[in-house]
């Protein structure tokens, strides 16, 4: 629309030769105040605005240089070497070269002298490059008798059409005088049968109508009664009643005309033209502010609002900075953005952050509470509690322009407010940078409501519900348990209410949730992932725990953790300090072994439940390699909680927990790396991998186990995360995001969301199988090591 309105249209008005327009500031400002957000040149308003000459100059960028199809020019200087480029070097020389031959003397002519040639060895050369022939030379001798010399020739015309396809050639024939008779000749002589071709053809007189009448066979009354008193006919009754009611009884059941052939196929829509599997684009996201040259790095669904979806993104780095990620200053603001189905242009709220968040989660049990990792290796907490409502009435909204020109001296003044910029919401609360990870943060995790860990590493049930804890790991080797009280503070004095502001000064508009930990927030027990024997140290970057499922509450509103009560004779900051154990009832049936993927492509088995005198443990651990390079996921199976996907470099692997063999599933090496990966929400064999050809590749377990059963083109870019959601059970979407800060929300067919009815069966069926051919494998090789 907008290339129509000022005649800039690619391949008629512009194209890649002539790829120059100009356009009128007094143009784009009406163009501003007609279509206000909806305007492409709402992005670069001010840019518009500040500029000083009448005419803008759009170039068209066919090659996508920029990453747009047109690109702004912003100062008179640039368009004026756009317009008229300075000359080159090579020019300026031609030029000079031109004026020094105009400027050349003329000189009289003075004919060369003969100068006798002095040999430098050109002579050889020609030699060597010559050709000689090197193989001696057939020589023939033809000769004819004397008394046929000077014979005379009679030479006859012959016309050339009156041959076949109008060409005569002089054919060879055999001279008697060089033919050699054969005196001897050996002869094999086989008798073999006489054999003879023949046909048969059936004769095919005319056809002719014929008919065929029948009449019914009469019986007499005589012969009916003689026949139905006959005991013949009693015994055959007798022996077929039972059978008849049966058969009668079978038509009631069921229908004997099902089609058995037809109910086999699933999906109706398989056997038409369109294929049954694929991923529909649905809505994509992006931000020029936030987004660009970012990479987006996480994303979460909101668990219980329609439609909202929060990304956060970091700075697109190379290898080499990412190693040295944690000392790197970036000069751009770092957010999480949430979005909205309904307006997807402008984001519906802004949560700020201290550095660029690798990894962030909503809490559990309070949606309104988001805990996230930096590439600093703080731990981040936010409350929107304020903001639900907002998210919950998002509706598309258009900037209102309010517009205010004050008159001055030949000249006026265009003021242009905008009332609707998204909230900016900052963090509650951020971990001690002394105590925290000396790395990026790259996964974390909330631990369920019903259980809590102390700092002997012990598991007790939670029956208050009202803690906080989460697991972070990071590449410095260590995994960090985290306690987050929510404790609203009892009332106090004014005199300590004063002394209490004094220490713990939060801005007006930051929620009080989780102040009184804000700075000093220090985690609850370390776990360092090395070997004890051979001192090796491992970087973990995924961790997976089993007792995570987390259940959302939709039909009213959670209560907020802050609501507490503690008594005013209790220091206002005990809850800080570590719990007693004493009264609290230990979690026999929890499992505590977890899942560790590394830096290295390794997949690391461990248990945090350990005896240890200190705050940190050096659990035992289980290694494995499988992958050449990071993990970049390591996800639980939402069917099979001791099921694992883990996801790196050019292949995946599917692993049983308890199973020390190695993986059942491992993929054979693709030609691109895998780069994400997500289990389906609704069918146990379904899983999705992102590719770093921008490529999703849907494998199905019932189908295929050797190669997937659908790949699709998403984005020319690396896919950098996948985060699936069921909206209702007819709607399922899969998010994807980009290396270009691009989200793409997709939604997934019905043959993908559906499963069969006996698909959960089969699954783990085929899972057992796997696991018996590992074993019986591994018992056949310790077998042939023995009698080795």
């Amino acid at each position: 629309k907008t290339q129509e309105i000022f005649n800039c249209r690619v391949n008629e008005d512009v194209t890649e030769e002539n790829c120059f327009t100009l356009i009128k500031k007094e143009d784009i400002i009406q163009d501003l105040k007609t279509r206000a957000a909806i305007s492409d040149f709402h992005p670069v308003k001010k840019v518009v605005l500040e500029y000083p000459g009448e005419e803008l100059l759009v170039v068209f960028d066919a090659k996508f240089q920029y990453g747009q199809n047109f690109y702004l020019v912003a100062s008179e200087e640039a368009k004026e070497n756009l317009l008229k480029p300075p000359e080159t070097a090579e020019e300026k020389e031609e030029e000079k070269e031109e004026n020094r031959e105009e400027t050349l003397e003329v000189h009289p002519y003075t004919p060369p002298v003969h100068k006798p040639w002095v040999s430098l060895g050109s002579e050889k050369e020609v030699e060597e490059e010559s050709v000689k022939d090197t193989v001696t030379k057939i020589k023939y001798m033809i000769s004819r008798e004397r008394r046929k010399f000077g014979a005379p020739i009679t030479f006859t015309d012959k016309n050339a059409s009156y041959v076949k396809d109008s060409y005569v050639e002089c054919t060879s024939y055999q001279d008697k005088n060089f033919s050699i008779k054969m005196l001897e000749k050996d002869v094999g002589v086989q008798m073999v049968p006489k054999v003879r071709e023949a046909s048969t053809q059936t004769k095919w007189t005319y056809p002719k109508n014929t008919t065929t009448q029948y009449f019914p066979r009469q019986l007499s009354n005589e012969e009916k009664e003689e026949n139905l008193s006959s005991e013949k006919l009693k015994d055959f009754l007798t022996s077929v009643r039972l059978r008849m009611e049966i058969a009668l009884q079978q038509n009631e059941i069921m229908n004997a005309f099902f089609d058995d052939w037809k109910a086999l196929a699933e999906d109706e829509s398989s056997s038409g033209g369109k294929p049954d599997v694929y991923l529909k684009a649905y809505q994509s996201f992006t931000d020029l502010r936030y987004l660009k040259d970012r990479t987006i790095s996480c994303i979460c669904w909101h668990p219980t609002i329609y439609g909202i979806i929060a990304v956060s993104a970091r700075k697109r780095l190379s290898h080499e900075e990412q190693v040295n990620l944690s000392d790197k200053s970036l000069l751009q603001q770092s957010v999480i953005l949430f979005w909205s189905f309904f307006d997807p242009l402008h984001p519906q709220l802004i949560l700020e952050c201290p550095e660029d968040v690798y990894c962030f989660q909503f809490h559990p049990s309070d949606p309104n509470i988001i805990a996230g990792g930096c590439i600093n290796g703080q731990v981040v907490l936010w409350d929107i509690s304020q903001h639900e409502e907002k998210l919950q009435n998002a509706k598309p909204v258009a900037d209102e322009v309010v517009m205010t020109a004050v008159n001055m001296v030949n000249a006026s003044i265009l003021n242009i407010m905008y009332s609707t910029e998204p909230p900016l919401v900052r963090y509650c609360a951020v971990s001690s940078i002394q105590h925290c990870h000396k790395k990026p943060v790259t996964d974390i995790h909330w631990l369920p409501d019903y259980f809590e860990d102390n700092r002997m590493g012990a598991t007790f049930e939670n029956r208050a519900e009202i803690r906080m804890q989460l697991v972070t790991c990071s590449p410095d080797c260590s995994i960090l348990f985290w306690d987050a009280p929510a404790t609203k503070l009892p009332e106090q004095s004014s005199s300590e209410k004063v002394k209490k502001d004094e220490i713990f000064y939060m801005p007006p508009d930051v929620p009080d949730t989780f102040k009184h930990v804000d700075l000093c927030w220090k985690p609850l027990i370390k776990i360092n992932l090395c070997e004890s024997d051979t001192n090796t140290e491992y970087s973990p970057v995924r961790i997976s725990l089993k007792e995570l499922h987390y259940h959302y509450k939709t039909s009213e509103k959670l209560q907020s953790l802050n609501t507490l009560e503690v008594s005013a004779k209790e220091s206002p900051y005990t809850e800080m300090s570590t719990p007693s154990s004493k009264n609290l009832k230990a979690l026999q049936n929890i499992f505590t072994d977890f899942f560790v993927g590394t830096e290295d492509g390794e997949i690391v088995y461990s248990d945090w439940i350990v005896e240890i005198d200190s705050d940190s443990a050096k659990p035992h651990t289980q290694k494995y390699t499988i992958h050449t390079e990071t993990i970049n996921t390591l996800q639980r199976s939402p069917f099979f909680k001791d099921i694992i996907l883990s996801v790196g470099g050019r292949n995946f692997a599917i692993w049983k927990e308890g199973v020390t063999n190695g993986p059942i599933l491992q993929s054979s090496c693709s030609a691109g790396r895998n780069t994400a990966g997500r289990w389906s929400l609704t069918r146990p064999g379904v899983f999705f991998i992102g590719r770093d050809d921008g490529n999703i590749a849907v494998w199905d377990l019932l189908k295929k186990t050797y190669e997937p059963s659908h790949l699709q083109n998403i984005s020319k870019s690396v896919i950098t995360f996948i985060s699936p959601w069921i909206s209702s059970s007819k709607q399922h979407f899969l998010a994807v995001s980009d290396d270009l800060g691009v989200l793409h929300v997709l939604e997934i067919c019905e043959t993908l969301s559906h499963p069969s009815g006996n698909e959960h069966a089969n699954i783990l069926d085929y899972f057992e199988r796997e696991v018996k051919y590992l074993k019986h494998c591994e018992q056949e090789f310790q077998e042939y090591q023995e009698l080795q």
